[in-house]
């Protein structure tokens, strides 16, 4: 028999029924690019209207950018934390190197890409391309200060170093829809070797056998 209880249906908060219609965005535009993050693509995707999706986002480009954001941020926040509770910068600079290259971190390079090209024609997005520029360099100036603060590292201006890196970084992510597989290792490792040369560190400090299965530093 059926029964007569009937399931209360928990009516989420409009904070975490935001956060679930940005996670699910930021979800698309990686796997597939902001173009398809729609109102009505996120709705299908958490099986509700595009009227619940507008109430939060009245505008595409407004859930487009914040889907930018998200993602970027994650990436930010699982490559460089902010709070590092163990090890050394030289250790910390290592565990980004090792995984801020190579396929697993293409998806990312991707959206950089996506974003960069759609921002030319929708400000809101620029915006946000310029705001999570920003915090990727501040984020990086931070670990560099703090490894000249250590004698670790040795640079008269950590942020036009932070700078360099990043310009290295962005200029192989930007091959990220093209075969990368016969990229010469000298190549692969260019954004470590601008680190190590414009640090004062032996070639070869930040690219170790080991780099990749350092334990992360908010372990």
């Amino acid at each position: 028999m059926p029964s007569s209880v009937r399931r209360k249906r928990i009516r989420k908060t409009p904070a975490a029924r935001r956060a679930e219609i940005v996670d699910a965005a930021a979800a698309v535009a990686l796997a597939e690019g902001l173009e398809c993050v729609t109102l009505r693509r996120i709705g299908e995707e958490l099986g509700v209207r595009p009227g619940l999706i507008s109430h939060y986002f009245p505008s595409a480009d407004d859930l487009v950018a914040e889907a930018f954001g998200s993602a970027s941020s994650a990436e930010l926040d699982s490559l460089l934390p902010a709070e590092r509770a163990q090890g050394t910068p030289t250790l910390h600079l290592g565990w980004f190197f090792a995984r801020a290259t190579g396929a697993p971190y293409d998806n990312i390079s991707r959206l950089w890409i996506n974003a960069r090209h759609l921002s030319r024609h929708r400000l809101v997005l620029r915006d946000r391309v310029a705001e999570q520029e920003a915090a990727w360099r501040e984020r990086l100036t931070g670990l560099i200060l703090r490894g000249v603060d250590r004698n670790e590292f040795r640079t008269a201006d950590p942020y036009v170093t932070a700078i360099q890196i990043l310009v290295v970084l962005d200029g192989l992510g930007a091959h990220a829809n093209t075969d990368t597989g016969n990229r010469p290792a000298q190549v692969s490792r260019m954004a470590a070797t601008t680190a190590e040369r414009e640090l004062g560190l032996p070639h070869g400090t930040l690219t170790r056998s080991d780099a990749p299965h350092i334990a992360s530093p908010t372990g």
